[in-house]
């Protein structure tokens, strides 16, 4: 009779740390208010952005933003989300994703510093941008990778990643930097991206209006055409 592996049950992991319970919809995105996804052309995703600085640290109006964040990244369905994705030019993300080991991870960093390991072995992956809706390309990334920063109290935070989670934490902290996964794609692969973009932005931008209901929250609005002009 062959030997019978049980499966491994799940995790969550809250800031790094294993959680006993967590909720299937995060508490700050229930509190938060989706906002409009900014697209790709628009100056605030090409403009690195700055620090949370000391005096903003556990503030209503940073908690509200990170808030906001987590609502609009559960409305477009997306893994990782950074501020200046819904406007906002502060060196924050947020993300909540299950990982190659069906391992969920959900949190927030304020001024990552990233490092990535370019020893590991690189992973080739389809990956894709909440600000270039609708479109994927193949991307090679890092497999590990940490970033280092704070805590919205403003607290020390360092996060370790591999596999899925090293690549959100890399593509979400160089929007931080003003750089989207879109700069790393080839002239051939851009515009590859932006024709699946042209195609499928609409169905995805209702498919985002959809879940907006299902989640109970205003709907967003975005214009019939790309914001960004691109």
């Amino acid at each position: 009779m062959p030997q019978i592996k049980l499966r491994r049950k799940p995790r969550t992991f809250w800031q790094g740390e294993r959680a006993s319970e967590y909720p299937p919809l995060a508490p700050e995105s229930e509190r938060g208010t989706a906002r409009r996804v900014t697209e790709i052309g628009e100056p605030v995703l090409h403009t690195p952005a700055a620090p949370v600085g000391a005096e903003e640290f556990g503030t209503p109006e940073l908690l509200s933003l990170i808030d906001d964040m987590f609502a609009s990244m559960d409305v477009a369905e997306g893994v990782g989300l950074a501020a200046p994705q819904i406007g906002v030019g502060k060196q924050v993300f947020v993300f909540d994703l299950v990982d190659d080991d069906d391992d969920r991870h959900v949190g927030v960093i304020c001024n990552p510093t990233l490092t990535q390991d370019f020893d590991s072995e690189p992973i080739l992956r389809d990956e894709g941008c909440l600000s270039v809706p609708g479109a994927y390309e193949p991307l090679s990334r890092p497999s590990v990778a940490r970033v280092s920063g704070f805590t919205p109290a403003g607290e020390p935070l360092e996060l370790s990643a591999v596999g899925y989670l090293a690549r959100c934490f890399i593509h979400e902290t160089q929007h931080l930097q003003g750089t989207l996964y879109w700069d790393h794609l080839s002239p051939e692969a851009q515009e590859d991206a932006l024709r699946q973009r042209d195609e499928n932005r609409a169905a995805t931008l209702a498919r985002r209006a959809e879940v907006a209901i299902e989640l109970a929250k205003p709907a967003v609005t975005y214009p019939e055409a790309p914001a960004g002009g691109r």
